[in-house]
């Protein structure tokens, strides 16, 4: 559980530098979008890696390679569809309050569970009851998504140096890993205490 905490928490701080640095070198220019789409891939490579490591010495079978993959697919689609809401403002925001709604929450469900579904590919492969992870990998980013913005929303202002803009997205993804490997880490936890079995899946 510390491993978890402590490799997991770094490999996630250091890359979200990545889509971090992207927003800021390609702001206002039409490529930002696929520039954060393909952070987003690299932000997963290193947390996936950084997760495949420490999986690696609780389930020997793992394949860093298949686990590392996924993490970073699921990375750049989680980014692809949390631009959507901004790319598509012109169009959603003329739909129905209760479409806008609806659409929101479902975005939000499929973006929280990007990555516990890819991982679980690999996963069911060495763990019963793997299908759990889809849920709690959600509630993680769930929580580190919404201390993100606990930290970073009411240190942003208007007219900031773009420096400083980046300073505040680090510190504020710094705090977000930490949430979310703690909460990965128990869930994880839990799973493992079942006996593995490759044979049995979800």
């Amino acid at each position: 559980m510390r491993n978890w905490l402590l490799w997991v928490s770094l490999g996630e701080s250091v890359g979200f530098l990545v889509p971090a640095l992207a927003q800021l070198a390609f702001a206002g220019s039409p490529v930002l979008a696929p520039a954060l789409i393909l952070a987003g891939a690299a932000e997963g490579t290193v947390l996936g890696w950084t997760q495949a490591t420490v999986l690696r010495s609780r389930v020997p079978a793992l394949n860093r390679r298949r686990w590392v993959g996924a993490t970073a697919i699921a990375g750049a689609a989680a980014w692809f569809i949390g631009l959507l809401p901004a790319e598509w403002a012109e169009v959603w925001q003329r739909w129905p309050a209760a479409a806008q709604l609806t659409a929101g929450i479902l975005l939000a469900a499929v973006l929280l569970c990007a990555l516990g579904f890819a991982q679980w590919f690999e996963l069911r492969r060495h763990l019963r009851g793997a299908g759990w992870w889809i849920l709690g990998s959600a509630g993680a980013w769930g929580a580190g998504l919404a201390v993100f913005f606990a930290v970073a929303t009411p240190l942003w202002q208007p007219g900031q140096p773009g420096a400083l803009i980046l300073l505040i997205g680090v510190l504020a993804g710094m705090f977000m890993a930490v949430a979310m490997a703690l909460v990965s880490g128990v869930v994880l936890h839990l799973l493992l205490r079942r006996k593995e079995s490759p044979r049995q899946q979800p």
